[in-house]
């Protein structure tokens, strides 16, 4: 009996060093599948921040956006307001009287009125001899000119402005042709 319990014995030391040997490899083993799972986890989280941050640059350059087409439409609906003013303005301009001071003083209000535009974005259509378009023209009438083109503005009667890229007032315009 002592034979077999010291084989019993004998054997269960084997098993008990074998376990030690294959422990280390199973303990490495799972380290490594921690490692590999938070490397992944690590990647996820990365993927999601840039995508995090390239939505909040898309937000930011959308809000910018609005913002300024929203200013550009409040100036727009203001200046459209006053062309009228400017319009008589320019006729008074144009007017002939005796008193000089009185036109200097016209013409500077005028100037003075045209500036601001310009300082808004605000620009005057061009019109007289260049080509119809009605994208920035509103054709009032139609003449024969053998002088002119086909479908060249001939004569201006209202001027058109834009705002960056918006009319906010077509010109009147005679088209010849």
């Amino acid at each position: 009996m002592e034979k077999r319990n010291e084989e019993e014995l004998q054997e269960e030391q084997k098993t008990e060093q074998l376990d030690e040997k294959e422990e280390p490899h199973n303990k490495e083993k799972e380290l490594n599948e921690e490692i590999s799972k938070l490397k992944d986890e690590l990647e996820d989280v990365k993927d999601r921040h840039t995508r995090l941050i390239a939505e909040f640059d898309n937000l930011k350059k959308r809000s910018a956006k609005e913002r300024e087409g929203l200013y550009n439409s409040i100036i727009a609906d203001i200046i459209t307001a006053l062309l009228p003013v400017l319009d008589n303005l320019e006729k008074a301009a144009e007017a002939s009287t005796q008193d000089e001071e009185y036109k200097k003083g016209i013409e500077l209000v005028l100037k003075q009125f045209k500036d601001v535009l310009e300082a808004n974005g605000v620009k005057e259509i061009e019109a007289e001899g260049k080509p119809f378009d009605p994208e920035l023209h509103e054709a009032v009438s139609t003449i024969q000119d053998e002088n002119l083109g086909e479908k060249i503005v001939a004569k201006e009667y209202r001027k058109g402005y834009t705002i960056g890229t918006k009319v906010i007032r077509h010109s009147m315009v005679v088209v010849a042709n």
